[in-house]
């Protein structure tokens, strides 16, 4: 097994844009220059939110783009099994209980769950089931945003299996980690608060904790994220290199002025060999405007 495992993981509900492609691209450069394995994984949790043909036209992207991810794809829709197996575990043991509190229910709290179904001993039927989660300070060293520290029960006990039965993400993507060796993961500074979830769930079920970095996202001028919620354009097949360098400037890597006519392939080689994560930007968010 190589000594490092990395892995870029898209959602199928809408198609890669720029704020993606930096994703994929910081990942995978960051495991091709250490000289390890890229794995991809499609998390299709939440059938309700896909998009038809979405997931397939992502793997066509990434190729086009020459991100070509090593071994097969792992779907996490063919994972439930395994997913189910913890979630029983963590209720047999009382590490978790059913809950049946509906969003009217919580309206009055604000985000944070009370813990209004902790002793109530709910039956599993139209329930969700929650994660006991007593507050602590939990910290990891991010690789570009130093110490962070942060609570995972900041909003209360959080749901590892939805009332619908779809299991939550929390869970899916730290049990597939695990799954998966992956030992460093590179991914949007959006889901830096999530991390402390996931480190509690790697300890409560003593997995092992990969290395984060968590790269700054790409903020429209109306200052929303690039993301499939606000529609941002999918990635043209026909400007690949362009975007490419696009990328890799807003990735902090600074391509000399020779490769601004280079070739897909050509930018790729140089950017494996000369990645460096310490160029990147510390911020956390970065106007699309300024790139």
């Amino acid at each position: 097994m190589p000594a490092y495992i990395g892995r870029f993981a898209p959602t199928p509900s809408g198609y890669l844009h720029f704020g993606s492609l930096l994703a994929a691209l910081a990942s995978f450069l960051d495991a091709r220059h250490a000289g390890g394995q890229w794995l991809l994984r499609m998390e299709d949790l939440d059938p309700p939110r896909e998009v038809p043909g979405a997931a397939a036209a992502i793997l066509h992207t990434l190729d086009v783009y020459g991100l070509h991810w090593d071994g097969p794809v792992l779907y996490q829709s063919q994972r439930g099994e395994a997913y189910a197996d913890i979630c029983a575990q963590l209720y047999q043991q009382e590490l978790a209980y059913y809950c049946t509190c509906s969003r009217k229910d919580l309206s009055a709290y604000q985000g944070h769950y009370p813990g209004l179904c902790r002793a109530a001993h709910k039956p599993a039927d139209n329930a969700a089931l929650r994660l006991r989660c007593e507050p602590q300070t939990l910290s990891f060293n991010d690789r570009l945003q130093g110490l962070c520290q942060g609570d995972a029960a900041s909003e209360g006990d959080f749901i590892i299996r939805r009332r619908d039965g779809l299991f939550a993400y929390h869970l899916a993507v730290v049990l597939d980690d695990a799954y998966q060796g992956i030992s460093h993961i590179v991914r949007g500074a959006d889901l830096l608060d999530s991390t402390f979830k996931h480190l509690f769930l790697q300890r409560l079920l003593q997995l092992p904790e990969p290395e984060y970095l968590h790269i700054p996202l790409i903020l429209q001028p109306d200052g929303h994220k690039l993301g499939k919620s606000y529609r941002s354009p999918a990635l043209p097949h026909e400007q690949v290199a362009p975007l490419l360098l696009r990328a890799l400037h807003a990735l902090g890597q600074n391509p000399p002025a020779q490769l601004r006519e280079a070739s897909r392939d050509e930018l790729l080689h140089w950017a494996i060999q000369h990645w460096q994560a310490s160029a990147l930007p510390a911020a956390a968010s970065l106007f699309e405007a300024d790139l």
